[in-house]
């Protein structure tokens, strides 16, 4: 008798501990957790974690001159034939003649009126000094009467500057490159620009005095005067609201005529913040004005040239 309840008690010990066994094997393979296949995680700057891009070191100006295209560079610098002569011999225009200008003394054609800020620069004109004129003349020589704004693309001035090395009876070699300095560390990403407010928003705000004295660099090729006349270009006085290409007599690119249209402030707009988008094969020389509240202000000053101003655009 007291062996059989000792088997029953050993046995319900044995079936609670094999059911207690069954549960786990059972909880485990339906709510088993899956571990990664790589323990642990790359930290912030712990190798294998992907760097950010360092910009491209610039390109030293000898090396652009070794590969540069002296006909693409005469391409490029037709622009600059309606106010500088090429040509052996030439005599001035608006600007003084190329012929032999690699280095040649700065500011130094007999009888040319150049600007004060470039007569302080000195030196003669080399190559470094060409493509720094080149980028943007307003910042090389302060005060400047190049009206100019500048090439921003290193090669095309490159181009340029092989172009001009032909333009002598003696070229002048180009710098030997040497070679190329350490990349330089990536600069701080630049913020995102505002939204640019809408034309008539502009308008409404601008400046016609401030437009006339950004303005002054077109008299070089430009009138401004009622019955004024052509010179490089045709005379803006009742330019607002005329026919594009219009001015009897004078002689428009066939891609200005193209264009149709009267000269509305919007098409000015355009017109003035890049011709040669405007009106591809353009012969304005004038690269444009990136600041569209500087335009409106030179738009205002149009508004005012005329014997019946056209309304801004509400």
């Amino acid at each position: 008798m007291q062996t059989t309840t000792a088997n029953k008690i050993a046995l319900a010990v044995l079936g609670a501990l094999l059911g207690t066994m069954a549960l786990g094997v059972f909880s485990n393979a339906v709510f088993a957790p899956t571990g990664p296949e790589k323990p642990g995680y790359v930290l912030p700057g712990a190798p294998g974690a992907a760097a950010p891009a360092a910009a491209a070191p610039a390109t030293p100006l000898p090396v652009l001159l070794a590969k540069a295209d002296a006909a693409k560079g005469q391409a490029d610098a037709k622009a600059c034939e309606a106010c500088h002569s090429f040509a052996k011999g030439g005599a001035a225009k608006v600007g003084s003649p190329l012929y032999g200008v690699v280095g040649r003394p700065l500011a130094s054609v007999a009888g040319f009126s150049y600007s004060d800020g470039l007569k302080t620069v000195g030196g003669d004109w080399a190559y470094d000094k060409l493509d720094a004129w080149i980028t943007k003349p307003s910042a090389f020589a302060k005060g400047t009467k190049m009206i100019y704004p500048g090439e921003p693309d290193a090669q095309k001035r490159a181009n340029i500057l092989a172009y001009l090395q032909t333009l002598s009876d003696s070229p002048v070699p180009f710098p030997t490159p040497t070679a190329a300095p350490a990349a330089a560390a990536a600069p701080a990403p630049a913020a995102a620009p505002a939204p640019e407010s809408p034309l008539p928003a502009l308008l409404a705000k601008a400046d016609p005095a401030k437009g006339q004295s950004y303005a002054k660099a077109c008299q070089a090729c430009h009138s401004f005067a009622k019955g004024g006349t052509a010179i490089v270009g045709p005379p803006l006085y009742g330019v607002v609201g005329r026919p594009v290409a219009s001015i009897a007599g004078f002689s428009y690119s066939d891609a200005l005529k193209a264009v149709g249209g009267d000269w509305a402030y919007d098409k000015l707009d355009a017109w003035i913040a890049n011709p040669s988008a405007f009106a591809k094969g353009t012969k304005m020389s004038y690269a444009g004005e990136s600041d569209a509240s500087k335009r409106a202000d030179i738009l205002a000053y149009l508004q005012t040239l005329s014997d019946n101003p056209v309304p801004f655009p509400k």
